[in-house]
């Protein structure tokens, strides 16, 4: 885990740090990020053109630390760019740089608890090495919609809509016994460079079949609304399907549950702090954490989802084997059961 820095300032000011010498400077130095800069391209939209300066903008930035003795100035007399911009651009992104990394610790917290609020997340950032002021902890979970949804008790009036239920574990005693018994449902989070996206997924839990996933930029209750209303459209549902999730606010919220009894679906839900009665949930995000999102470095969101999409399409469902399944896919498990029931 990346530990949150800083950038101090010295007598100079932001140009004296930005300056990284320019006497003496090897030769070579400008002509390799001359080259750089020619092979980004400009591009002919505006949004092509603006891509292009913030490429550059990077490798200056990443020069400042790697090439002692180039000049900011020389670079971006070189790249073409105004070194007004690069200062603006530099002031925008270092604090957040800084902030990514706390985010990022932020993130494993929350969505290993629920519903912590921000003053236990500043403990439990405590108590792993990192001391920050809670203030600055409300403000990155505020900006990420990570504030927990306190529970209160379910009060059956026409108004229920402010409120939210807390379900009862229905997997427990469960057999499962072919598709469309039991859906499983959890939320995980992709770090992009600078920003985090949310992954919610729907799985079945015999074939272990991805029915239903969105990605999006933050955890309002629509990202698994969207995500489950894939995976209605992708199958035909009977009444009295067990729905199982954990308990966030995304699945309590009256719009998810109005869904779900809308389906006909029985609403199950994990026990608070109790991650492993989402096993299969918990297990599917492992492997796109480890056979997809940690071997990419994704351009931005576009990117991400497109990558991720094709992976839980094509080759989580259709031909990644299975150790549960008998060493078979998840899509050609259900069909040699389909066949099996004729």
């Amino acid at each position: 885990m990346e530990a949150a820095g800083h950038r101090e300032r010295g007598a100079g000011g932001r140009h004296q740090n930005c300056r990284a010498g320019a006497k003496d400077r090897p030769a070579g130095a400008g002509d390799r990020f001359f080259s750089k800069s020619l092979q980004a391209g400009k591009g002919g939209s505006t949004a092509e053109h603006r891509s292009w300066r913030s490429s550059i903008y990077r490798e200056i930035r990443e020069m400042m630390q790697l090439e002692g003795d180039f000049s900011i100035g020389q670079a971006c007399d070189l790249a073409r760019v105004s070194r007004a911009g690069f200062y603006r651009h530099y002031e925008e992104h270092e604090p957040r740089q800084a902030d990514m990394a706390l985010r990022d610790a932020i993130q494993r917290i929350v969505l290993a608890n629920r519903f912590y609020g921000y003053r236990r997340v500043t403990a439990e950032l405590a108590h792993q090495g990192l001391v920050v002021n809670h203030k600055r902890v409300l403000r990155l979970m505020r900006f990420d919609n990570l504030l927990a949804v306190r529970k209160r008790r379910y009060v059956f009036t026409t108004d229920s809509r402010h409120t939210f239920a807390v379900y009862p574990n229905l997997t427990e005693r469960m057999s499962l016994t072919g598709p469309n018994q039991l859906w499983i449902a959890d939320i995980t989070y992709v770090r992009l460079r600078e920003q985090f996206l949310y992954l919610a997924i729907v799985l079945d839990a015999f074939s272990r079949r991805a029915l239903g996933w969105e990605l999006g930029e933050d955890l309002r209750a629509e990202l698994a609304l969207k995500a489950l209303d894939g995976a209605l459209a992708n199958r035909a549902v009977d009444r009295g399907i067990v729905h199982h999730s954990d308990r966030g606010s995304q699945y309590c919220s009256s719009v998810y549950v109005d869904r779900l009894q809308s389906h006909g679906f029985a609403i199950s839900m994990s026990r608070s702090g109790n991650p492993y009665e989402n096993a299969r949930a918990e297990s599917f995000i492992k492997t796109l954490k480890y056979e997809e999102v940690y071997l990419r470095q994704y351009r931005d969101a576009e990117d991400a989802r497109a990558s991720i999409g094709h992976f839980i399409e094509e080759v989580y469902n259709r031909k990644r084997l299975h150790s549960a399944l008998g060493y078979t896919a998840p899509a050609a498990f259900e069909a040699a059961q389909k066949e099996s029931s004729i």
